[in-house]
């Protein structure tokens, strides 16, 4: 009889003849045609290259025509302004502006302004004329796409609900920016206004432009700031989403009468429109409404459903497009007529948000950086025009929204605010303002002007806010108010999903489960503010601290909890736990971060070069390149900036922290032994000490005393003792992050074998 061994070897060895059988058989055949084809070539002139340095003028030449295809081109495009754009986003996230203001400003960096000016053959390289078309077409794609998205983030509910004041500062802040909009395209109409074009065409679109209000930076703002649960933040997004509605509208019958070239033409494309509106509300939002109570409840769409909704968009937009209101109304519309389930539009937005954000909105932005010419404005008259348009916008908007929210009953403080928020355009008005490019009413001067007050106006929402703040004396809170008392231990638990921070929340209360009015516990989950929707943030709040509430209840600990969006969480979660005064921070991560496998070094290894916050402390000087990193970037970003004592919990199914052990490799480990009494003394656990600083006096000591003091719960072993059968019996190992270090440094046997492992750094 054949072992199994035998049998593997014996099929191996079967699998090996047949295929170099076969590959050998029919290469051999090919080879052989091809001799036997050299043949027929006779009699049609075929002209062979006769030397060496032919072949290799043929390939130059064939690679050549190949940099200079029309799709090479737009990938190379594509590669350049995603690099870019992730860059100059990242910059500006770090000064505390949206990462949009960066992807619009990387636009103008690629454009004629910058790189196109100094470096003309890269930029006519790069970016031919007639590949601008292709670049065109796709942003045009992205734009449907997230204007998509938009429309499924506007809660028409919070409309209902709330509407009346924030409807009349909505609209205040509409028609005051609108009028003198329309003032200034009376005052600069006869200098600016491209030939042959009505001076009401031109006003209309500078009425638009200086009404327009960037719905997705404002709720990210709010988000960040932590006062989307506020009666100020419910106002502000209420007056948001109207606007939103309210703008599109208009800038639909704006281009409606700029195309007709008269109001009385347009009435023809405006009814169509209302007739288009109509069948989407009465007869398409119902079916959809139906689609999505059928599959509503699944956690994945098939993709025939999916495929209906796409259909719908696309369908809408072109509809839109041929009446002549544009196809980014129409996605707009498709958006905002979604099933109004929570899930569904999450899925949606899954599957649409991350391509659209981060593949193609760059190519519009870099498309408008191309059409922005900064050179333009090239003498101090049209610099102080610049400086009227940012004025004017600034003054209607700005002053607009904070009147209009004085009159209906806000306070300075808030109404200013409200100010400030809707002042905010970014994205939306680069959108209206290619528009009325494409339409040949702005000229590229009053286009370069117009973006620049766009950027400044989103630009200084942030530092508007934080002055507000400052001159009322007041400072967003998040930090929920907790029971002061000397004696209150407090630990903060962060955590990013619900399993981490139920065995998070094990740990805690393990630590003061018999202490518990001596201490206060506080559960917080922080979220990019780019990855939660201004529509749905308390549901997500809601579903997110559901789990750990109720295993709260279990544990019969009473937690309070704290929810933000932000764009920086390392900093954040260090900022909050500085601010509350914690006395211990605990965030989790997988096992997985000390898994040594190559590719797993590998990847950590390309992490660190490319990543710029890696890259930022190497030029500072805090840390080498290339040196280890036992941390995934989120932790090692935690441990340099928190001044709190942090624990970091390397969960392997933890369940119960009952069997303990503690290894003390250095005289400075000795703050151990007060996180081993809370243990033993709340939780009972028993816990094995392995000593490996015999000679150190303090250490000693305080080993001593827990022995005679928990004579019952504190073991020592010996280093032979500790083994593989050893550690997989501990529920938990506790360790300083010094000797943490260590361990993974020498590779120490005991990595494969580890049971959960709580990192403590004082």
């Amino acid at each position: 009889m054949f072992s199994k061994f035998d049998v593997s070897i014996m099929k191996n060895l079967k699998n090996a003849i047949f295929y170099f059988a076969v590959t050998g058989v029919f290469t051999t055949l090919m080879y052989w045609i091809v001799g036997e084809g050299k043949g027929l070539e006779i009699g049609r002139k075929i002209i062979a290259p006769t030397s060496k340095n032919t072949y290799w003028n043929d390939f130059l030449i064939a690679l050549s025509h190949n940099l200079e295809h029309p799709l090479a081109i737009l990938l190379a495009q594509i590669i350049t302004i995603i690099i870019i754009a992730r860059f100059f986003g990242w910059i500006f996230k770090k000064i505390g502006q949206p990462s949009v203001i960066g992807e619009i400003i990387a636009g103008i960096f690629l454009g004629p302004s910058l790189v196109g000016m100094y470096f003309p053959e890269f930029s006519s390289v790069l970016f031919p004329v007639e590949s601008l078309a292709n670049l065109q077409f796709l942003s045009q794609i992205g734009l449907i796409l997230f204007m998509f998205v938009i429309g499924m983030e506007l809660d028409l509910k919070v409309l209902k609900n709330k509407a009346n004041d924030a409807v009349i500062i909505s609209h205040a802040s509409i028609v005051i920016p609108f009028a003198l909009g329309m003032v200034l395209a009376y005052s600069i109409y006869h200098k600016f206004a491209p030939q042959g074009v009505e001076f009401l065409s031109f006003s209309l679109f500078l009425g638009i432009a200086m009404s327009i209000t960037a719905f997705p930076v404002l709720a990210r703002i709010v988000q960040e700031r932590g006062i989307h649960k506020t009666r100020l933040g419910t106002i502000v997004i209420t007056c948001a989403a109207a606007d939103d509605i309210t703008a599109w509208c208009l800038l639909a019958v704006v281009i409606a009468i700029v195309k007709a070239g008269s109001f009385v033409s347009a009435l023809y494309v405006i009814g169509l429109a209302a007739l288009y509106v109509i069948v989407m509300l009465f007869l398409v939002k119902p079916f959809l409404k139906r689609v999505g109570d059928l599959y509503g409840k699944n956690d994945n769409l098939s993709k025939p459903v999916v495929a209906i909704f796409f259909l719908t968009l696309i369908i809408s937009s072109y509809c839109t497009e041929v009446i002549g209101i544009h196809a980014l109304f129409g996605a707009f519309m498709t958006g905002a007529i979604m099933p109004d389930i929570t899930k569904f539009r999450n899925i949606f937005i899954d599957k649409v948000e991350d391509i659209a954000l981060i593949l193609l909105l760059p190519l519009f932005f870099v498309f408008t950086g191309l059409r922005t010419q900064i050179g333009l404005i090239n003498d101090p008259y049209l610099w102080k025009v610049t400086g009227l348009i940012i004025l004017v916008a600034v003054i209607g908007k700005f002053l607009g929204s904070a009147i209009a929210a004085k009159v209906v009953g806000q306070d300075w403080k808030d109404s200013f605010t409200i100010g400030a928020l809707m002042n905010t355009r970014g994205l939306m008005e680069l959108v209206v303002l290619n528009i009325g490019y494409d339409l040949g009413v702005l000229s590229s001067e009053i286009f370069t002007m117009m973006v620049i007050m766009a950027l400044v106006t989103t630009l200084m929402t942030g530092p508007a806010l934080d002055v507000i703040n400052f001159i009322f004396k007041t400072k967003d809170v998040v930090i929920p108010e907790i029971e002061q008392a000397v004696s209150k231990f407090k630990i903060l638990i962060s955590f990013g999903n619900y399993e981490k921070g139920k065995s998070l929340l094990n740990v805690a209360n393990a630590l003061t489960k018999k202490q518990k009015e001596k201490a206060a516990l506080t559960a917080m989950h922080l979220s990019l503010s780019d990855e939660i929707h201004g529509f749905n943030i308390e549901e997500y709040e809601k579903e997110t601290f559901e789990p750990i509430l109720e295993k709260s209840k279990l544990l019969n600990v009473e937690i309070k909890t704290i929810f933000k969006a932000t764009t920086d969480i390392e900093n954040d979660i260090a900022e909050i736990a500085k601010q509350g005064d914690y006395d211990l921070l605990l965030v989790g991560l997988g096992k997985s971060i000390f898994e040594g496998t190559i590719l797993g070094k590998v990847l950590g290894f390309t992490t660190r070069i490319i990543n710029p916050d890696r890259l930022l402390d190497k030029l500072t000087g805090k840390e080498g390149l290339f040196s280890n990193s036992i941390f995934d970037e989120r932790t090692r970003q935690i441990i340099a900036k928190n001044e709190t004592p942090l624990g970091i919990l390397v969960d392997n199914e933890l369940q119960s922290i009952d069997k303990i052990f503690v290894p003390l490799f250095n005289f400075e480990d000795a703050f151990l032994v007060d996180y081993i009494q809370k243990f033993v003394y709340n939780n009972n656990s028993k816990v094995n000490i392995q000593n490996q600083v015999e000679n150190n006096y303090l250490i000693n000591n305080a080993v001593e005393t827990l022995d005679k003091e928990y004579p019952d719960n504190i073991s020592f072993v010996k280093e032979e003792q500790v083994n593989a059968s050893f550690l997989v019996k501990q529920d938990l190992m506790l360790v300083s992050l010094e000797s943490w270090k260590k361990l993974v440094a020498t590779n120490n046997i005991w990595l494969s074998n580890l049971p959960s492992v709580l990192i403590i750094k004082p």
